[in-house]
């Protein structure tokens, strides 16, 4: 069983998070744990953390009454109050669990703070190795029929691939892997038609439909949008790449800006420091 992660701040930008998750919960087995997180104070002051704990718990009930009923039988909507970083928490909640992923909107706020204005979306993306799918206004896809895989020339970009062909394998979704570059000399174009042609043939041997494409401008962000729209595509699966400061949990230009920009659910992954072929093999 997966579990799948909401963060939840009560706002209706928040809720959007919900209900993708509830998307993916009509496909698989899983459960759905929505999570508040209290912040941490010093300050002792009881009436208004007493009032906080209480908001939450009769605001998760309501949410609990209001969606329960359009979930699949089998499926629980369940709810955690922590307290601590917001981000701390979440991942931690994540981690939890052997088999989870995150699912979040970009934007909210709640009323007793900022949970998602600012960076805390990017920072959760940044410290879970778990996927994060997040969506960014109110496009919530009635269903994912094909789903965009860039690919570029780092070795990392592959991670990727094994969860997006499970999301795929859910939906019986098509995955059009993009290789993408600015510069388009020998060496490059060898070794994206390389990583594109080991990946497009790990996808087929999944029984998953595969459309190859490659695409190249000055704003990889941009042209990777443009084509997803194109395509009328339901999901962007992209690799995360964090600045040399990783204590300060700062996403590179690349994913801020895909994050930022896509009105389409963008699916987060983070590399890990692993082969690809070994990422490959514990999927199967």
């Amino acid at each position: 069983m997966y579990h799948i992660i909401v963060p939840i701040d009560f706002s209706k930008e928040a809720l959007k998070g919900l209900e993708l998750a509830m998307l993916f919960s009509k496909k698989m087995d899983c459960e759905i744990r929505m999570v508040y997180v209290r912040k941490k104070s010093n300050d002792y002051n009881p009436g208004t953390r007493e009032e906080e704990l209480r908001f939450a718990e009769k605001q998760f009930k309501q949410i609990q009454k209001n969606y329960q009923p359009y979930l699949p039988p089998g499926v629980n909507l369940k709810y955690v109050i922590r307290t601590g970083r917001i981000y701390r928490e979440i991942v931690a909640q994540a981690n939890a669990y052997n088999d989870s992923f995150i699912v979040a909107s970009t934007h909210g706020a709640s009323g007793f703070e900022n949970f998602f204005i600012g960076s805390n979306a990017f920072k959760i993306i940044s410290a879970t190795n778990k996927p994060v799918i997040t969506i960014r206004g109110n496009n919530i896809p009635k269903k994912i029929k094909k789903i965009v895989l860039p690919l570029d020339i780092t070795a990392d970009t592959r991670q990727k691939v094994p969860f997006t062909v499970e999301v795929a394998k859910w939906f019986n979704a098509e995955i059009h892997v993009v290789t993408i570059t600015s510069l388009q000399t020998d060496d490059i174009v060898k070794k994206l038609n390389a990583y594109s042609n080991q990946v497009c043939e790990y996808i087929e041997s999944k029984g998953i439909k595969v459309k190859k494409d490659s695409l190249i401008g000055s704003n990889l962000t941009d042209v990777v949008i443009d084509y997803a729209k194109k395509e009328k595509a339901d999901m962007i699966s992209i690799m995360t790449e964090q600045s040399k400061d990783v204590s300060n949990f700062v996403l590179g230009s690349y994913a801020q800006q895909m994050l930022n920009k896509s009105n389409i659910p963008v699916m987060s992954t983070n590399p890990k420091e692993i082969h690809i072929g070994e990422a490959f093999r514990t999927q199967g």
